[in-house]
């Protein structure tokens, strides 16, 4: 895994496509809003859906040429708090779910669509394909004015180890 170093209260990961680098990548989204004061529903929430979107990139798309796939968090100022997992893209686009009652899968977002105030795609195979979702926040003991981080994930260099 690969994480952004030198900027300020953002995170950004290189998780590899495969399944393993799922779990890696929630521990440190829970990590990290936990020590940001984030709510522990709106941190529960934030890991779900950053594990349905890495699941989906891994299931339905290709990897960046870097061989993974990126994810990225931050609340933003206008107090949300964005998530990112950008893929090589895939055959299909993400869209709105309909899964039937029963169907055995197709159900991750439905789970976002539930949870996000906002979600969407942007890019392409060639630049990569982003899903983002947009979560309120709430922090414990204060308000979301209380946090203040931007989000920059373009430098990322490998994690120690």
């Amino acid at each position: 895994m690969v994480v952004a170093r030198g900027v300020p209260d953002s995170e950004a990961v290189l998780v590899p496509h495969a399944s393993a680098g799922v779990g890696d990548a929630r521990h440190r989204l829970i990590a990290g809003l936990t020590a940001r004061g984030l709510d522990d529903s709106v941190v529960d929430d934030a890991a779900l859906v950053l594990s349905e979107l890495l699941s989906n990139a891994l299931k339905h798309a290709y990897p960046l040429p870097s061989g993974g796939v990126r994810a990225a968090w931050a609340v933003r100022p206008d107090r949300l708090l964005a998530i990112e997992v950008t893929d090589g893209g895939g055959p299909t686009r993400p869209r709105r779910p309909s899964p039937s009652l029963t169907a055995r899968g197709g159900r991750g977002l439905s789970i976002i669509d539930a949870l996000a105030a906002e979600w969407g795609v942007r890019g392409t195979a060639e630049d990569g394909v982003t899903v983002w979702a947009l979560l309120p926040t709430r922090v414990r003991g204060g308000a979301a004015d209380d946090v203040r981080d931007f989000f920059d994930i373009d430098a990322v260099e490998p994690l120690d180890g």
